[in-house]
Formats: structure tokens, C-alpha cells, sequence
């Protein structure tokens, strides 16, 4: 025929673009696990898992440190965790751990407070 063939047409700098991506989130990992594309996709998958879990395992993490602060700062003022918490409510003192443990660490005097109102609580 007279016609010129067309070119061939392929996916590559789709494809290039792709693995390049991939490649640049690898940086700073080991070895192959940021060169190769095969290797370097299986270990952003993996790391992708990782930071999935890990966001739901820090806000378990977290509550546990708080928990083992509010405990220590409740024992110097002569309550047990369970019972410092157990006062709380029955004093109607509506403080999440969270910042229970960070009046406990930064503001003793205001925490001792907290404490002495519990225990009035759980008195009554």
C-alpha cells in the first residue's frame, strides 16, 4: 500500500511516569526497595499497611500512657486509678484522660484538686 505504517503505539511514558512515582516514594529505604520498581511497589504497600495500623494502634498506645500517668499522679495523692475515676463521675467531673494526664504532669497542684474532689465524691 502507499500508506505509511503508523507507529506503534505503547503505554511507556504512561508506564515510566507510573514507576517513577513509585520509585520516589521508596526513598530512604534499604537496598532494592528503592530502585526496582517490583520490589519497590511491594514495599510501599506494605509500609501503607503499616501506617494504616499504626494510626489506629497510637490512639491505643496513647490511652495506655495516659492511663499509667493519671495512675501514678492519683497514688501520690492517695487514690488508686480505678477509684480517682470512679470519684470523677460521681462528682460529675467530666475530664477525659487525655487531658487528666496532662493536668497530672504539667499542673500537680490543679490535678491534686481534681483528686481531693473525687475522693470527697466517693465519701458522700
Amino acid at each position: 500500500s502507499k500508506h505509511a505504517a503508523m507507529a506503534r503505539a505503547t503505554n511507556a511514558v504512561a508506564r515510566h511516569r507510573r514507576h517513577r512515582r513509585l520509585i520516589k516514594l521508596g526513598k530512604g529505604r534499604y537496598g532494592a526497595r528503592h530502585r526496582l520498581f517490583r520490589v519497590a511497589k511491594e514495599a510501599e504497600r506494605h509500609a501503607q499497611d503499616y501506617a494504616y495500623i499504626g494510626r489506629r494502634l497510637r490512639k491505643r498506645d496513647l490511652r495506655r500512657l495516659w492511663i499509667v500517668r493519671i495512675n501514678a499522679a492519683a497514688r501520690a495523692n492517695g487514690l488508686p486509678y480505678g477509684r480517682f475515676i470512679a470519684g470523677l463521675r460521681k462528682a460529675d467531673i467530666a475530664v477525659d484522660r487525655k487531658m487528666l494526664a496532662e493536668l497530672a504532669v504539667k499542673h500537680p497542684r490543679v490535678f491534686a484538686v481534681l483528686c481531693a474532689s473525687a475522693a470527697k465524691a466517693l465519701a458522700a
